[in-house]
């Protein structure tokens, strides 16, 4: 019944495992890049911001500058100008390791945003509270803001990750591999449809995972 049904697939049945890994490498690899520089990233136009715990002017403006910058690139266009800078850092400009850099300077500014939001939803009165204690600056942003915001933290990695599924499709359909590449190479240009239904069957089985995932940590840890 398969081979009636999806010839193709059954063809090609052996690449699917490795675009699957492929894919999950492209995902996780660059969201925990881009979720440790975006959350220092955020946390510095948080804290330095003109009402925030640590004003500072130019750091603000600096930070803020970057992240809207390279939020402005479409993820397309960022993968051309990385090209270049990608070779020299990676040795390519193709494949899962060319992929990386354009990945993650693509997702930390809009992680650097969720991340910042989910900051500016702690309750004011907590800050305020602790800065009478005498809690520095260190101890606020550990204390208060990242044990506090963990809810709307996890929230953000969510979307950020099923945000980078679809940043990977479109990697892959200039070289980088994975299901996006499969997608292209295979169900668009060789007219094969039962392999471009199976591999959204697969990515939107990845994204119902990762929102799962992501939904159970947020139930436990709100409170």
């Amino acid at each position: 019944m398969l081979e009636q049904y999806f010839p193709n697939v059954c063809q090609i049945a052996g690449e699917i495992p490795t675009a699957i890994i492929d894919t999950l490498k492209m995902i996780f690899i660059p969201g925990v890049i881009a979720f440790l520089v975006g959350l220092v990233l955020a946390m510095s136009v948080v804290v330095s911001r003109k009402d925030g715990i640590k004003p500072n002017r130019i750091l603000f403006n600096i930070v803020d500058l970057f992240i809207n910058l390279f939020r402005s690139i479409p993820f397309v266009i960022l993968i051309a100008v990385m090209a270049s800078p990608t070779r020299l850092i990676m040795g390519t400009s193709i494949g899962v390791k060319g992929a990386y850099p354009a990945l993650i300077l693509g997702t930390i500014p809009f992680f650097a945003r969720q991340i910042e939001s989910a900051f500016r939803e702690v309750d004011s009165g907590l800050i305020e509270a602790s800065q009478a204690m005498g809690l520095s600056t260190w101890d606020i942003i550990t204390r208060v803001y990242l044990r506090e915001s963990v809810p709307s933290l996890v929230r953000a990695v969510t979307i950020t990750l099923i945000s980078l599924v679809g940043l990977t499709a479109i990697a892959g359909a200039i070289g980088a591999g994975g299901l996006g590449d499969m997608a292209i190479r295979y169900g668009y240009n060789r007219y094969m449809d039962d392999v471009t239904l199976v591999i959204v069957i697969i990515i939107l089985i990845i994204v119902s995972l990762i929102q799962v995932i992501g939904d159970l940590i947020i139930k436990k840890t709100t409170h």
